[in-house]
């Protein structure tokens, strides 16, 4: 968030419980500062984390639901894909990565509707409470999508090996369009930044602030569990495939985190992350068009 005015008279001699780190509008704010490279309210402050409190029973009951929202569906995709034969090579998408998506989505909505008591709006579930971040997440998404397509498909390229998910044929386009087009932004933002942000959000405190944007310490933990929970690429891809998307998928994370919390809705996290996969299939696909 972008500071409405710059005061360079604040300093910071001590960090501990109740320094008076500065001052804005002419409101003094006192906060408990846990580590800081600058005074955070300085005009050249770069980095800093402030107040942060994570008991153990929320960091650990999020990692619990994490699992729980990744497991089922893993085993099922793997029981559906050897029962059809389809072994997720990418070429046909359209039962086993849907199938897995629904069962982590399914799981998603019945743990916030339990914890929320039919309060989603306060999971994220409902219209924007203040700015949108629409046109954001849209010009975010392709711009991510580009580095996305660059950091996975430049080893493929590298190595002259055709990378997953290009096949030109209508199904596989169809059900490929449908599934990072439309799918995978409700499946994905809903049970990580909707359940287990907001989980967070209201059981820890703290701030991270990089340069003149700040945002909930639980937005950076949750954009680091995303990143892991891609890491069986690892296992499929080459290093620096891997590696790269790691690296993507956290900052990615901390971006829709950054929009979740600001406009108190999931709606600019789920169009930034469908535009982002959409951008980069597209670009796989007219890479793959002009290899044929």
């Amino acid at each position: 968030m972008k500071l409405g005015s710059q005061d360079n008279g604040c300093s910071l001699n001590t960090a501990g419980p109740d320094t008076v780190l500065g001052a804005r509008s002419g409101t003094l704010d006192r906060i408990h500062s846990d580590f800081a490279l600058y005074p955070i309210h300085a005009w050249n402050s770069v980095f800093a984390t402030t107040g942060v409190r994570l008991p153990v029973w929320p960091a650990l009951a999020s990692i619990a639901m994490g699992i729980l929202i990744l497991l089922p569906g893993t085993w099922i995709e793997g029981w559906v894909s050897t029962r059809t034969g389809l072994q997720g090579t990418g070429s046909e998408p359209l039962l086993i990565h849907y199938v897995n998506h629904a069962v982590m989505l399914l799981i998603a909505m019945l743990l916030i509707t339990y914890l929320s008591r039919g309060h989603l709006s306060e999971y994220g579930l409902g219209k924007p409470t203040a700015k949108s971040y629409v046109g954001s997440a849209l010009a975010w998404g392709i711009l991510w999508g580009v580095l996305m397509t660059v950091t996975d498909s430049l080893p493929h390229f590298i190595a002259n090996a055709p990378s997953a998910g290009t096949a030109l044929t209508d199904r596989s386009i169809v059900g490929w369009v449908g599934f990072v087009g439309i799918v995978v932004g409700f499946a994905e933002e809903i049970p990580f930044r909707g359940l287990l942000q907001t989980f967070l959000m209201q059981r820890s405190s703290g701030r991270v602030r990089l340069m003149h944007y700040d945002m909930h310490i639980a937005g950076v933990i949750v954009a680091l569990l995303f990143a892991l929970a891609h890491v069986t690429t690892f296992w499929r891809e080459p290093f620096w495939s891997a590696f790269g998307q790691q690296v993507y998928c956290f900052l990615l994370g901390i971006l829709v985190a950054y929009w979740r919390e600001k406009s108190g809705s999931l709606l600019a996290p789920i169009i930034g992350h469908n535009v982002s996969d959409l951008t980069e299939y597209g670009l796989m696909m007219l890479i793959a068009s002009f290899g044929r």
